[in-house]
């Protein structure tokens, strides 16, 4: 079985910085991408960053300059460095592993972790 487990959620001031965590654990081959949602209420779960195995980043366009991304693919770690956060509603963010390959030759697996909330308040 996949898990995905994460830490660093919580509050922070308006300026701020976050740093998240994701590991993946179980009989994994190989995971294609991880990387990192959030949903706020009401509102679709939107992709906030993504870091592929051949090294390619995405970013949301409001995060661009101010998330950073990595990855540790022998840990199947992935990190989110959250600074200069901007105060709003409360979203939790989600850690994804993307095509995770667990047997030779198999298409691969989405597993989500938990979620953590961020809230960037004063």
């Amino acid at each position: 079985q996949v898990q995905l487990v994460e830490s660093g959620g919580g509050l922070v001031q308006p300026g701020g910085s976050l740093r998240r965590s994701c590991a993946a654990s179980g009989t994994i081959f190989r995971i294609w991408a991880m990387g990192w949602y959030r949903q706020a209420p009401g509102k679709q779960r939107e992709l906030v960053a993504t870091f592929t195995q051949d090294g390619s980043t995405n970013y949301l366009d409001s995060v661009k300059g101010r998330f950073t991304i990595s990855r540790d693919n022998a840990k199947n770690m992935i990190f989110l460095q959250l600074t200069r956060l901007k105060p709003g509603n409360p979203a939790d963010y989600y850690c994804d592993a993307d095509k995770v390959i667990t047997e030779p030759d198999y298409n691969g697996k989405d597993y989500w972790g938990k979620g953590m909330l961020v809230t960037v308040s004063s």
